[in-house]
């Protein structure tokens, strides 16, 4: 009933800088929030930001002030701009998403099929 699809996914150096973009598509009434989760070799797979749709923002310790995520509630899209980025930052990414199919659906949860991120020198 929804997709959720990722871009900008790269290779990039070190003290570089990526895009992600995430967009949302099919039955959605409203969207609660959505996020960033990563996913590195052999870890778990860990929230990396989120975004209400009240625009409220929450990022996990390792990337506060070099990542920031930005929501367009009118296009379904969250994007998350990476700075200054560092080899342990090399990860599958995933989109998340709290949507609601109707006024009156229970709350479902979305995720997208990941894009790599590596950086590496």
């Amino acid at each position: 009933q929804v997709q959720l699809v990722e871009s900008g996914g790269s290779l990039v150096q070190p003290g570089g800088s990526l895009r992600l973009s995430c967009a949302a598509s099919g039955t959605i009434f409203s969207i609660k929030a959505m996020g960033w989760y990563r996913q590195a070799p052999g870890k778990e797979r860990d929230s990396v930001a989120n975004i209400s749709s009240g625009g409220s923002t929450a990022y996990a310790d390792s990337v506060k002030g070099r990542f920031t995520i930005s929501g367009d509630s009118a296009k379904n899209t969250v994007h998350l701009q990476m700075n200054s980025l560092k080899p342990e930052d090399t990860a599958v990414y995933y989109c998340n998403a709290d949507i609601y199919h109707s006024k009156y659906s229970a709350l479902r949860n979305y995720w997208g099929q990941g894009t790599q991120v590596t950086v590496s020198s």
